[in-house]
Order: C-alpha cells, then structure tokens, then sequence
C-alpha cells in the first residue's frame, strides 16, 4: 500500500509541459462559444424576457433552480459579458479572471435555460474551473507578454504542476467508459445502434455520403470499435504503449461525430480539443507551439508526456 501511495503521489505530481494547459486554455473555451454562438446572437430570447420561459414549477425535481427572465439590456449585457470572458481566456488576458467570470456566466446561462442546456454547457463551467486553478496563461499569452516586458530577465516556465491535466485525463476516460458501460447494457451488442442514429435530424451530407459508400457489416465493425474503445479507454490511455493509438482512433471518432451528426460539432471538438491536449506526447506538442517561433528559441522545458 505504501509503494501504490507513493507511485499514485508521484504519477500525480510529475511535471507536464506548460503547452497542455496552455491548449486547453486555447481551445475548450473557443469550442464553447462556438456552441454559444447561435444563441449569443439572440440573447433577448435566450436569456430575456423577450422570449418562451419555462414557468417556474415550484421546486420540482426536474428544474433544480428558477431563475426568472431578464430584461433585455440585461440579457445582452450577460451575453456580451460571455463572449468576451471566453475571448480573454483564451488570448491569456487576466486569465484568471476571465476564467471565473467565464465559468459563473456559462454556469448561469445553463440554469437560466434549461431546454438549451447540452453537454458542452454542462461540462464547461467544470473545466474552466480547473483552469482557473491552473498556470495556463503563465505562457504564450498576453499575459506573458505583459509580464516579460516588465521583467525581461525572468523567463517563462517550461512546466507546470500536473494537477489540472491529471483532472483532464481522469475526466475523459471516466466519461468514455462510462458512455461504453451505458452502451454495452443497452442495444449496441446486438442493434446498429450507430446506422440509426446517422438518420436522425442531425443528419449531414457528409453522414448520407458515408452511410451510401459503407456496407451494411462495415457499421457492425465501426460500432464495435466505438465499444471498445470507450469500455477500455481507462486501459488503453493507462499503458504507454497504446495511449498513442487510443489517441488516434478517439480524434478520428470525434471528427466522424463532428462531420456526421451537425450540431454537435462543437462537442466533437471540445472533446478532442481535450484529448489532443492531455495525452498527445511531449514532443510533437512542443512542435507544435514552436511553429511561428524564431529560430533556436524552442521551449526547453522537461516533462513526461
């Protein structure tokens, strides 16, 4: 027990490149105000009283809190308030800020409306918490920026704590599995689960061109292959020699969700914006943010990937 203590306290406090936290400042709040977007653009309606509200229904168990109509000034000062938190966060403005004001405003904007509520809102305030207690605006940020033109003589950090990412990964591969348990217990081991679903309202051009080129066993392939890469996500992003895989086919489903299924492109990419983020390996991470660079400055820093 005291070695598992100390190998499970050590797996915990291993240094991670700042990149990740940095990604993730990046991309998770741009793949939220990308589902915002619709409704941002008629706040009046959405958060106003210019618009259908669900009455208040006296404490019932399907609508935890009432939060009464705004009038319309308010409503866009609210949305305008959303857009621009998220827009800070991921530029690194006064991170810290933006990502609390960003976290309270998407928090009350899926309470207010509960109808509208989807996954990417629900999971927002959550994750934006968690880069909020994060480093991730010490680096390639204005916020940096900011802080070397002050004090040139101290260099940004190369790392950071592996707190947040360690929240990140547990996060995905507790959802993947549990979305894989959910599945197994329903009808995916025996229906084509996933070929219905290609003809529901989301249906795109894209999903009516793969559903005409894929034969009728290629989706009893494609359906197991989601199975159990969800019912073994925790194993498979758990041992180094296939975490690189489990990678691969967990982007490559999400760009089929994305493609496919319409509207919940911004979700696709909010969970591979994650993914990529988390488990992409130290290197090409690096890579990818010394693009743009000048010649012989890459980040320097050390951390297991």
């Amino acid at each position: 027990m005291s070695r598992a203590r100390a190998w499970l306290r050590r797996w915990f406090e291993a240094a991670q490149p700042i990149e990740r936290v940095v990604l993730l400042r990046v991309l998770v709040p741009l793949a939220v105000l990308g589902f915002l977007s619709s409704r941002l653009a008629h706040a009046d309606h959405w958060l106003g009283s210019a618009g259908f509200r669900v009455p208040d229904l006296g404490g019932d168990w399907r609508q935890p809190v009432y939060l009464p109509a705004m009038p319309p000034w308010a409503a866009w000062t609210v949305a305008a308030a959303i857009a621009l938190s998220g827009l800070s966060l991921a530029a690194g403005l006064a991170t810290p800020v933006a990502a609390a004001a960003f976290a309270l405003l998407v928090a009350y904007a899926t309470l207010a409306d509960r109808l509208e509520a989807f996954t990417v809102t629900k999971l927002a305030p959550v994750l934006t918490l968690a880069l909020f207690l994060s480093p991730c605006g010490a680096r390639y940020s204005v916020d940096s920026w900011l802080r070397r033109r002050r004090r040139p003589a101290s260099p940004p950090p190369t790392t950071s704590g592996s707190g947040t990412i360690r929240f990140f990964q547990v996060f995905l591969v507790t959802m993947y599995s549990a979305s894989g348990i959910a599945k197994a217990r329903g009808d995916w081991l025996t229906r084509q689960v996933l070929w219905t679903h290609l003809h529901d309202q989301y249906q795109t051009a894209a999903a009516w061109l793969v559903m005409r080129a894929t034969p009728t066993w290629g989706w009893w392939i494609l359906q197991a292959l989601v199975l159990l890469f969800e019912l073994g996500a925790p194993l498979w992003f758990a041992l180094p020699w296939t975490r690189t895989p489990a990678l691969v086919v967990g982007v490559g489903m999400h760009a089929m969700i994305g493609l496919m299924f319409g509207p919940v492109i911004w979700f696709a990419l909010l969970m591979a914006s994650m993914l990529v983020a988390t488990f992409l390996p130290a290197r090409p991470l690096r890579r990818l943010f010394s693009i743009g660079m000048s010649p012989g400055r890459p980040p320097t820093g050390r951390g297991p990937g």
